[in-house]
């Protein structure tokens, strides 16, 4: 028998959409389950940073990108951009266009390298940690708010889980 394939009137869910996929991948001889568990850590990711960027960044001006990048430099301190690059799974060019805009907002700023001039750090400035500080409460609050339906060891499995996938991804 075949599935409901639905119309433009139809009202159709999240779950019947992934229904509908799986279905549809089944009969062509994919793998529906891998194509299940993609299609929820996307959409759980596309959910949080429109989430965040709406309730948290979007009114200090900055995209989740920016944040991400601010975040990890209140972290770590000075870091060199390709460093930054590879810690944020971006190319080197996209990382220099999000520190250009950041340093022209007052955010960050690069530094040479007291032994050697071409090597390049990028440091947030005093109004960038004022402003990562400031905000981070509000965006960690979200995050709680989002995973509160699972209790302290689901949380842990979610996490080593996603962690083990990304240690093995493809090459």
């Amino acid at each position: 028998m075949a599935a409901h394939v639905p119309v433009a009137e139809d009202v159709v869910t999240e779950l019947d959409y992934e229904r509908f996929a799986r279905h549809r991948i089944a009969e062509f001889g994919g793998d529906a389950e891998a194509f299940g568990v993609s299609y929820n850590v996307l959409h759980l990711a596309y959910k949080l940073i429109t989430d965040y960027e709406a309730l948290v960044h979007r009114e200090q001006g900055w995209t989740m990108p920016g944040f991400r990048l601010m975040f990890k430099l209140w972290i770590l301190g000075p870091t060199q951009p390709a460093r930054l690059a590879e810690l944020s799974g971006t190319t080197r060019s996209a990382m220099s266009n999000l520190i250009n805009t950041l340093e022209k907002a007052g955010l960050v700023e690069r530094s040479r390298d007291g032994q050697d001039r071409r090597v390049v750090f990028v440091a947030l400035t005093e109004e960038g940690r004022r402003a990562v500080s400031g905000v981070f409460p509000t965006q960690n609050a979200r995050e709680a708010r989002w995973f509160e339906v699972l209790d302290a060891g689901e949380r842990a499995l979610l996490v080593e889980l996603i962690r083990r996938v990304v240690a093995a991804g493809p090459a």
